[in-house]
């Protein structure tokens, strides 16, 4: 049997140069964002999402990406979940995109904000019946007895909301990531990996630097 430490991989698919980025960093993801569309990547939107408390104790977990544009990346969750509570006591986080098809990485720090109401409704609406309900019948993050109790709450809304459109409970909704920072990594030979990083600047263009993998 190996052992962990000698686990490992030698990157050598494509490099990442100054010279062939877009100057925006939105822009930039667009296009490593098409080509991953295009690849074998299952769940290509999946992204660890990283939160802190207030005094920096930080979780991490998968969320989906719902979308994106020039004001940020999009994902949806309970309100009163635990990423959900810490993010109204600390707006800062950071999520992180592994495509290992395409031996990359996109690294995203900013600031959440919730998106509006018209485009949390719009999304929940556009959801399967299933994960609508579900997003009635689980108290996210909070302690509960066992499974029965998520089953019984399923059982308790379907009978509720049968025939009838469901609406989105207000403990629900979008959040978006305003970048502020966003570096692209490409896997390169013996761990010397390509790290460009753009920052954004109060004037509004993004300083392009390239750090020491």
């Amino acid at each position: 049997m190996n052992r962990i430490a000698d686990i490992r991989k030698d990157y050598k698919l494509e490099t990442l140069n100054e010279t062939g980025v877009e100057s925006n960093a939105i822009q930039q993801f667009a296009k490593w964002w098409q080509e991953a569309l295009d690849s074998t990547i299952d769940e290509v939107n999946a992204m660890t999402l990283a939160t802190a408390t207030p005094d920096g104790k930080p979780s991490a977990r998968i969320v989906l990406l719902k979308g994106y544009d020039e004001k940020g990346f999009v994902f949806f969750t309970n309100y009163e979940s635990q990423k959900g509570k810490q993010l109204a006591e600390n707006a800062q986080a950071c999520s992180v995109f592994f495509w290992k098809e395409l031996e990359r990485q996109v690294r995203i720090e900013g600031v959440v904000e919730k998106v509006s109401i018209e485009e949390s409704d719009l999304y929940f609406l556009s959801r399967p019946t299933g994960s609508q309900v579900g997003a009635w019948a689980s108290p996210q993050s909070s302690v509960i007895e066992n499974r029965e109790v998520i089953e019984d709450n399923v059982m308790q809304y379907n009978k509720q909301f049968a025939g009838k459109s469901i609406v989105r409970p207000l403990h629900w909704g979008g959040y978006r990531l305003k970048p502020q920072l966003i570096e692209f990594w490409q896997g390169r030979e013996s761990r010397l990996h390509d790290r460009l990083q753009y920052a954004l600047q109060e004037e509004g263009y993004w300083k392009i630097e390239r750090l020491a993998p």
